[in-house]
């Protein structure tokens, strides 16, 4: 099986960009384009796809805008760019859909790559009712990023709810996720709370329950642990101790209540979690193994990781491009830095969602 071609390139103007891609991709005339580029290029996405189109032959496309795009060991941010990737795939192990054409009729799926616009409402319940619609209940994507306008590529440009492609099963795909964290030792059960307002865990003031959870040092100083300190909502039923990673919103010291970016109910239970850039990469480095181990040779990837990630939580710019290709190799890649990562049924944060094509 031969590897999927793919192409990225920085350039002071969209047409230098695009130029560089298609000299590296060629004329191919058939498959899969996925697109990428970052949101100094958002006013020239309809003439970067009409480029690509009319230069490789490849007619269907999809993709989204990052703040930030990604591509084999490489990371842009903050310049024009554009990173493409063409799965070399019969056209029936694959249909293209959006909010704007719907599914297509008769469609049969068994798993999906989705972008989606971040202001749509309740989007997190759309990526759910997305994935009954797929056979092995399994999505992959993100949340598109920009500074200003979003925008979705699905054989067009749009905006607007979800859109993406749905494989057939003949497509041979594994995927895994990565958090950005690690849950410190404690299992707590919410037993008073109203809406994102946590008044009680066990049945203790909520902000008693957390200093001790995170220890001596950062409970001295509340600002500063709400820069490493996170709230996790473990997922019912995964066999892999998934959880939804959620800020710490807001501290009532006199109250002892905490807030967070969720709406809880009595009966949840949560972990708090750390983030740093250490138990990132042990994380990303396990994922990446399980990986390897399952697909040895991937013809092509796909990595959507969270803007909170890159090089705010690995040190430098690159760095976290660079792990996933110190394991995996020279496979062609392509992805974007996302505002919130999906996978399997729901919307996740602070992640990295891998997917290989075998």
């Amino acid at each position: 099986m031969t590897a999927f071609r793919y192409a990225h390139a920085s350039a002071a103007t969209w047409r230098e960009c695009a130029d560089a891609c298609i000299a590296r991709l060629g004329r191919i005339g058939a498959g899969l384009g996925f697109l990428y580029f970052t949101d100094a290029l958002v006013p020239h996405a309809e003439s970067i796809l009409a480029a690509l189109r009319e230069a490789t032959g490849v007619q269907d496309w999809v993709g989204t805008v990052g703040i930030g795009i990604l591509a084999t060991g490489t990371e842009y941010l903050d310049e024009p760019a554009i990173a493409v990737m063409v799965a070399e795939l019969p056209a029936d192990a694959y249909q293209i859909f959006s909010g704007r054409s719907g599914l297509p009729r008769g469609a049969v799926a068994y798993f999906g790559v989705v972008h989606a616009d971040p202001h749509t409402p309740d989007v997190a319940g759309l990526i759910t009712d997305m994935s009954t619609k797929v056979e092995s209940g399994f999505l992959v994507g993100g949340l598109s990023s920009a500074r200003e306008r979003t925008v979705q590529v699905a054989n067009a440009v749009l905006s607007g709810g979800l859109s993406g492609a749905l494989f057939a099963s003949s497509v041979g795909v594994s995927t895994r996720l990565t958090q950005g964290c690690a849950p410190l030792p404690g299992r707590y059960r919410v037993t008073e709370c109203d809406a994102n307002v946590i008044v009680s865990l066990d049945g203790r003031p909520a902000l008693e329950v957390m200093n001790e959870a995170i220890g001596e040092v950062l409970a001295r100083d509340l600002r500063r642990a709400a820069q490493f300190i996170l709230v996790g909502l473990p997922v019912a039923g995964s066999d892999r101790g998934d959880y939804l990673v959620r800020n710490l919103v807001g501290i009532d010291v006199q109250n002892k209540l905490i807030a967070i970016g969720d709406v809880v109910e009595p009966g949840a239970e949560l972990i708090f979690c750390k983030r740093d850039g250490t138990s990132a990469r042990a994380d990303l480095e396990r994922m990446l193994g399980e990986l390897k181990r399952a697909v040895p040779a991937p013809r092509g990837a796909l990595y959507f990781s969270c803007i909170g990630r890159g090089e705010q939580l690995f040190g430098s710019r690159g760095a976290e491009l660079g792990i996933v290709r110190d394991v995996l190799g020279e496979v062609p890649l392509v992805g974007f830095f996302c505002n919130g990562e999906i996978s399997h049924d729901r919307l996740y944060g602070y992640t990295g969602v891998l997917t290989l094509f075998s």
